[in-house]
């Protein structure tokens, strides 16, 4: 992997290609990141790039009323992770994530990673947590068929049978039955790059990707190249 990059999600918009056709994009803002640890084979048994992206406040502490018992605010970096940051001479981050480059020697801590590194017509894999729908029945959650909908049908949107009696006398195990729905890890793979706006660092992604609007979204080359 050489590319590779943190964004947020935007939202959702459309534009014109120089043909006139309509493409449906995804807006998001991809960094910057800087590298806050470059790990080595002889430090720590393999290479990769770590980094941090959007800035985070640190930890407040002050005092009670009486002046006398320290009040520290949940909201902030903590001190092991302060002293990291330090150490790498960036400021305080609220993700860090990892990245298995092939040329991670070539990096070095404080150095900004932007959305430059991609280009228009790039395929990509784009990773994020989907929308959590919450406790969700097996028609909306497996597309399931619903039953009559007729006044004497006394099945309308139940899931129906599980499966046979006597034989297998068991629900099979992956059956598709109702509960929670969504708020899970979702990769898309060979998603293409239609615009990168490197001032702004803004990259267009044709189609969506999933996750709401300010999500934390990972950006990768992708692993399987369309023939």
């Amino acid at each position: 992997m050489k590319k590779a990059i943190l964004a947020t999600k935007v939202g959702m918009t459309q534009i014109f290609n120089e043909d006139g056709s309509l493409v449906p994009v995804t807006v998001l803002q991809a960094g910057p990141c800087v590298v806050t640890q470059v790990k080595t084979v002889e430090n720590d048994g393999y290479e990769a790039v770590q980094v941090g992206f959007v800035d985070k406040k640190e930890r407040i502490v002050n005092k009670d009323a009486a002046g006398k018992k320290e009040v520290i605010h949940r909201h902030g970096v903590n001190k092991a992770l302060k002293g990291h940051f330090t150490k790498a001479g960036v400021t305080s981050k609220r993700y860090v994530r990892e990245f298995r480059f092939e040329n991670a020697s070539e990096y070095a801590p404080a150095q900004e990673i932007k959305a430059d590194m991609f280009e228009a017509g790039d395929r990509i894999d784009v990773s994020a947590t989907s929308k959590g729908k919450g406790f969700q029945g097996a028609i909306k959650r497996h597309g399931q068929s619903r039953g009559p909908m007729a006044h004497g049908s006394k099945f309308h949107r139940h899931q129906g049978s599980n499966g046979a009696c006597s034989s297998p006398s068991r629900v099979f195990k992956g059956k598709g039955m109702p509960g929670h729905m969504g708020c899970k890890k979702v990769t898309i793979q060979n998603l293409t790059v239609v615009r990168v706006d490197a001032e702004k660092n803004l990259i267009l992604v044709k189609g969506a990707v999933p996750g709401p609007k300010k999500a934390l979204v990972t950006i990768k080359e992708t692993t399987k190249v369309e023939a």
